[in-house]
């Protein structure tokens, strides 16, 4: 028996609760992904009691010279990685890295310029309800009603007419490459930084499965989660010239003391996708997007701009009469975890939706490839063209937990 299960069963049963979850189901929440047995290792050690507000060298608390070791280390690991010139791995979320960022380089009411988050784009880019569209004046844009992919003459335009000082590239439901070198000649056009939140590809980048905004971006922002298969947590990283501001954005601006349990999981997140097998598994990430697009097209589905170059797809859920919350929940009962999302121009609530939003990074944790993604896909296509049929959820759901469990999860079953 455990200590958790000795001392609090209560939390413990709750725990195995969600473990049988993971193990029997099908994660494909695009933002989602399964930790190695080493990271989860990292995440609950003894760093867990430790403060050490400040940097390595100069911190404002005694007995950090194992947390210097420790935060050199990953740093080292993340600028070697991303081929960055600076690296803070202090961030302990996506949303407070990117707030680091305005914190260090604009004030309040300054002009910004970020995706449309009911087009793909992300609360902290510019969202009225969130801190970053009330404390900065953002300019959105968008992606075009045709194609369905960001309008960079649009960008180009909107950045001449406003002059921001900051253009955020980046997105969390956009299943096209974004191109960089593109928005770097805007940004250096118009005089904005060029600011990319990578967090949802960060993986991919690493992996040569997408390309790098490194030696475009001024700053790069990341979770570490997603595709890079880390803790939960961020990363910033910036060119040599900005890594002082971009330092005092996170602390003391945004942040007091890093949590380094967090930061020793990143540093072994960061040394994993050092290895070699992890571009194997990047690009696999993407043919396994592929696969699934072909397959889902294949079964009469739309999805938002004819496929997928990423990791990511997004579903027009009216191409099968129903909304993204009802796709949602059908497939959740038939054990296929999604999340719906809004698709450009949706003429349903942010609640509801139209769309769904669904990705491979965790499918393919576990050893699954292109075969395996078309039986999903038929799965999908079953359960969405008849959400309300008898039976056909649990049918699929029956089907979905013995296909799911000769699938290890990593982290997981793999280390029992």
């Amino acid at each position: 028996m455990s200590v958790l299960s000795r001392l609090d069963p209560a939390v413990a049963r709750i725990i195995e609760s969600e473990r049988g979850r993971q193990v029997d189901s099908l994660e494909m929440i695009a933002s989602e992904n399964y930790a190695s047995a080493a990271v989860l290792e990292a995440t609950g050690s003894v760093f867990t009691n430790k403060y050490a507000e400040g940097y390595p060298g100069k911190r404002y608390y005694a007995g950090n010279q194992f947390s210097d070791e420790l935060e050199t280390l990953a740093i080292d690991r993340a600028k070697e990685l991303f081929g960055v010139d600076h690296a803070n791995v202090q961030p302990t979320s996506g949303a407070e890295a990117n707030m680091a960022v305005y914190q260090a380089f604009v004030n309040p009411g300054d002009t910004i310029m970020g995706m449309e988050l009911s087009q793909g784009g992300h609360l902290t880019h510019g969202s009225p309800v969130n801190y970053s569209g009330r404390l900065y004046n953002f300019v959105p844009y968008t992606v075009d009603r045709e194609s369905e992919v960001i309008d960079m003459e649009q960008v180009r335009r909107l950045a001449m007419e406003n002059r921001p000082r900051i253009i955020v590239a980046g997105a969390t439901a956009y299943p096209r490459a974004i191109d960089f070198a593109a928005f770097g000649e805007i940004a250096r056009e118009s005089g904005a930084l060029l600011m990319v939140d990578m967090s949802h590809i960060a993986g991919l980048v690493a992996g040569g499965a997408h390309a790098t905004p490194a030696g475009h971006a001024d700053v790069i922002t990341t979770t570490t989660h997603k595709t890079l298969r880390g803790p939960r947590g961020a990363l910033a990283l910036c060119k040599a010239e900005h890594a002082d501001a971009l330092d005092r954005g996170v602390f003391p601006g945004t942040q007091g003391g890093p949590h380094l349990h967090s930061i020793a999981a990143k540093a072994v997140a960061f040394a994993e996708a050092l290895k070699p097998e992890f571009k194997t598994y990047a690009r696999q990430i993407v043919a396994n997007a592929a696969a699934l697009s072909a397959e889902l097209q294949a079964g009469g589905l739309r999805l938002v701009s004819g496929g997928t170059d990423n990791h990511l797809l997004l579903l027009d859920c009216n191409s099968v009469g129903i909304s993204g919350l009802k796709a949602q929940n059908a497939l959740q009962g038939a054990g296929i975890i999604t999340n719906r999302n809004t698709i450009p121009y949706d003429q349903r609530s942010a609640y509801v939706t139209s769309g769904l939003r669904m990705g491979t990074p965790a499918l393919t944790s576990r050893g699954m490839k292109e075969d395996e993604m078309r039986r999903v896909g038929k799965w999908i296509v079953r359960v969405l063209k008849d959400p309300d049929g008898d039976g056909v959820r649990e049918a699929v759901r029956a089907e979905v937990a013995e296909f799911a469990r000769a699938y290890p999860v990593p982290g997981i079953t793999d280390a029992e």
